[in-house]
């Protein structure tokens, strides 16, 4: 429910995490656990990487956070790089809500239960072209070359990344066809090897929707054995299982 800027320049990477640090530092948030998945990936470690004296723990789950390749499916002509042209972009995700729609639908595993009880949910918050400007726009800056604009900001990511120490979760679903978990969460062990899982659930790209009352159980119990005392986490592991409990499977 946050703005939506009918402003290109709005919606990039080096312009988000800014954003994100902005609102963490103003409400003075420390001790955090930044669950990072899709873009939420490079703009949570952003913040997590530039002010790793807020961040208490990692939990990452289909994403990435190097230049390239980002994934063969962002490398094909259809549908990712042909729906996020300058034409095509603004009419099939702009005017149609491609993206919301069609997009969504096809990102989980039980479509029937999505289409029921949520879908409509993520196509409201979406209602006019204007608002929808940020789903063709900020695709765009996933890097697929080094001529990239945000070629450079994925290099300080994975160059940072591995100098971390973060106490770290992967958790990746099964049938992930954007960022597959053979591949990248194989990477992300490779940047961070003191990582635990990944730990694998049913669920295509949001597999929140799919699998979220078993990723918070994963979450809860992370928290649980990475505290030194188990109060604080098992309260924090509590608030995050009810908050994707009536997120997603309300």
């Amino acid at each position: 429910m946050s703005e939506k800027p009918v402003r290109e320049q709005a919606h990039t990477l080096d312009g988000h995490i800014p954003n994100l640090t902005s609102l963490l530092r103003q409400l003075d948030v420390h001790n955090a656990t930044m669950v990072c998945h899709d873009w939420g990936g490079p703009t949570g470690l952003g913040f997590a990487l530039s002010n790793p004296d807020r961040v208490r723990a990692l939990i990452i789950m289909s994403t990435w956070a190097w230049p390239l390749p980002p994934a063969e499916f962002h490398k094909r002509i259809f549908p990712w790089r042909m729906m996020h042209a300058p034409l095509v972009g603004p009419y099939l995700l702009g005017r149609h809500n491609a993206l919301a729609g069609r997009g969504m639908y096809l990102s989980v595993v039980d479509r029937k239960k999505f289409k029921a009880e949520a879908q409509s949910v993520y196509e409201g918050i979406l209602p006019d072209p204007g608002s929808r400007l940020l789903t063709w726009t900020w695709p765009r800056w996933i890097p697929l070359d080094e001529g990239a604009r945000g070629f450079a900001r994925f290099k300080w990511l994975e160059r940072e990344l591995k100098k971390s120490n973060f106490p770290t979760l992967l958790v990746w679903s099964k049938e992930d066809e954007v960022f597959d978990h053979k591949t990248f969460a194989t990477r992300f062990k490779e940047l961070l090897p003191h990582a635990e899982g990944p730990e694998l659930v049913t669920g295509r790209h949001f597999l929140q929707e799919d699998s979220g009352a078993e990723i918070a159980e994963k979450i809860n119990h992370f928290l649980a054995r990475i505290d030194p005392t188990g109060r604080a986490a098992t309260a924090k592991a509590r608030a995050f299982a009810d908050f994707f409990e009536r997120t997603f499977n309300a």
